[in-house]
């Protein structure tokens, strides 16, 4: 999977959502662009863009497009295509 068609995830490194997140798509062996929000002011303003001017983290972005922001455990799995036989879902 090239980069542009890679899912990115934002993040900041004080962020338990974030880490619980990272968790499952590391659980699952989907590969992800982590991008912190924090180095770049750049980024941070990028997402908050998308999220109506707040920076919130987790923001992911899915090849086609898709958003989901602060996603459950649950939410992303869906949007995932995962189901409860995959694997435990109580990371």
């Amino acid at each position: 999977m090239n980069q542009e068609q890679q899912l990115i995830v934002y993040t900041k490194s004080w962020c338990g959502d974030c880490h619980r997140t990272k968790r499952l798509l590391d659980n699952y062996e989907i590969p992800y662009q982590e991008i912190d929000a924090e180095a770049d002011p750049a980024h941070g303003q990028y997402i908050a863009g998308l999220n109506g001017g707040q920076e919130r983290v987790p923001t992911l972005i899915f090849p086609d497009g898709s958003i989901l922001v602060e996603p459950s455990d649950a939410a992303l799995s869906e949007r995932l295509g995962l189901t409860a036989e995959d694997g435990d879902w109580g990371i």
